[in-house]
């Protein structure tokens, strides 16, 4: 006789958020269930598909560099004072910081009220977590006197959840290999896929500086109005400063370092203040630029936090481009401190991990692989363990202490303190950085 699978209870007003939390997991047979006929449908029924007078909505996709660009242009306007939500994903320590207004995230029951609205408008249709959570900020959104709305894509662009709803433009930022299983094995139709969220002659800014031919040609074929990095606009860093030109402006913008660390972030900073270059609606000075690139926080992008006599650096490269980029910026503090960390790291099984430690491998001095298990698509640590002994050359990690695994965040960060070390490298997934970052914050 076949079992039956019970239907989880339904939560209500008076539930906590982790009871809701806990309830939209149960509501989908599939975690990832790529397509907008479901999630469509419930947009229509909560009426947020078209975006409300007075509303910009930018939607960002790419690789790497989705959140940092959402972070700076959010920080930007914020500054020229202007009203912004923001929505993006995964989170590190709480859900709630998925959807921010102002630089908050939303409460509990701001959620919770957002969750019944959902669950009330999608009737039999069965949504994802990732589907329902979506469509929840995009309506919260939808409810409060906001000037612009800002949703990074999770996966892909096409068919992500947050392409059925209307945007007035979007920025596409870096493109490289990453959830091949559902995007496509090369650059080609990944670039395709994170080309759907153009809307036919609407403003799309692209921040890849090789962007893939199959997006060139979408946007051609929608008559997208295209901002490419090294045709429309350019950038140059020099000594303490950077330069930003857009090719219609007869002057070139110098301007602050981002607060935001690794000089990969120009580039994302590039394609934000291209965006803004391309706008009649909005009327942001120079001097908003200037603070709100001084003024953004992107907690776990090479975050870092003094922790008693270490340094801690946070970040959340989990692919071979975002691990390239940490390793220059890596690079460059050991030629500084005239030494190299030691580092924290756990990936997913679905990710390229050898790729990602063959690039961090040369700046690295000794690894403490944590056990992610039974997180959903964790990693073996003995493969692992075996993925850094064919990147290293140095003796097999498993003679020494410090490259053991070890079982969990409060194992790792006191493997970490009583290393010696005085710089500590924390890397490989948001459920790496977010485990550890709780961590510290209950040691205080």
């Amino acid at each position: 006789m076949m079992a039956l699978t019970a239907t989880p209870a339904l939560p209500n007003s008076q539930s906590s958020l982790a009871d809701w939390l806990d309830y939209l997991m149960q509501l989908h047979t599939k975690a990832i269930d790529m397509g907008l006929a479901r999630v469509g449908q419930v947009a229509h029924n909560l009426d947020i598909v078209q975006i409300k007078p007075g509303m910009q909505r930018v939607v960002v996709a790419g690789t790497n560099g989705k959140g940092s660009s959402v972070a700076m242009l959010s920080a930007i306007m914020q500054a020229a004072g202007y009203h912004v939500g923001c929505y993006t994903s995964p989170h590190l320590v709480r859900f709630n910081e998925r959807a921010q207004i102002n630089g908050q995230s939303l409460s509990d029951q701001d959620w919770i009220a957002a969750f019944i609205a959902v669950e009330e408008a999608r009737g039999n249709i069965s949504l994802s977590f990732f589907e329902f959570t979506t469509l929840a900020a995009i309506w919260f959104f939808q409810q409060q006197p906001l000037d612009l709305v800002i949703l990074e894509v999770g996966l892909g662009g096409r068919l992500d959840a947050v392409n059925a709803v209307e945007n007035s433009s979007c920025i596409i930022t870096a493109i490289d290999l990453d959830h091949q299983e559902y995007l496509g094995n090369n650059r080609e139709d990944i670039g395709y896929e994170k080309a759907g969220v153009m809307r036919p002659g609407r403003l799309c800014v692209c921040s890849d500086s090789m962007p893939p031919k199959r997006l060139l040609d979408h946007a051609n074929n929608l008559q997208v109005s295209l901002k490419c990095l090294g045709k429309d606009f350019t950038y140059q860093q020099g000594a303490g400063v950077w330069c930003f030109k857009y090719n219609d402006q007869p002057e070139e913008l110098s301007l602050p370092m981002p607060a935001l660390l690794g000089d990969f972030q120009l580039q994302n900073a590039a394609g934000v203040l291209a965006w803004l270059a391309n706008q009649s609606d909005f009327a942001v000075s120079r001097p908003a630029i200037e603070v709100g690139l001084q003024a953004v926080r992107h907690p776990g992008r090479l975050q870092s936090l003094q922790v008693q006599h270490q340094t801690w650096l946070l970040d959340v490269a989990h692919n071979p481009q975002s691990a390239e980029q940490l390793a220059l910026w890596v690079g460059q503090q050991n030629s500084v401190h005239q030494s190299k960390p030691i580092a924290i790291f756990a990936a997913l099984a679905d990710k390229d991990v050898k790729g990602m430690m063959a690039r961090m491998a040369p700046h690295i001095d000794q690894w403490i692989l944590l056990d992610l298990r039974p997180q959903p698509r964790a990693l073996d640590p003995k493969i692992m363990q075996q993925f850094l002994d064919e990147v290293t050359s140095t003796d097999k990690t498993s003679l020494s202490p410090i490259g053991q695994v070890v079982q969990n965040a409060s194992a790792a960060v006191d493997a970490a303190k009583f290393s010696g070390s005085a710089r500590v490298l924390v890397f490989g997934s948001f459920i790496t950085v977010g485990a550890i970052l709780t961590e510290l914050e209950q040691d205080g």
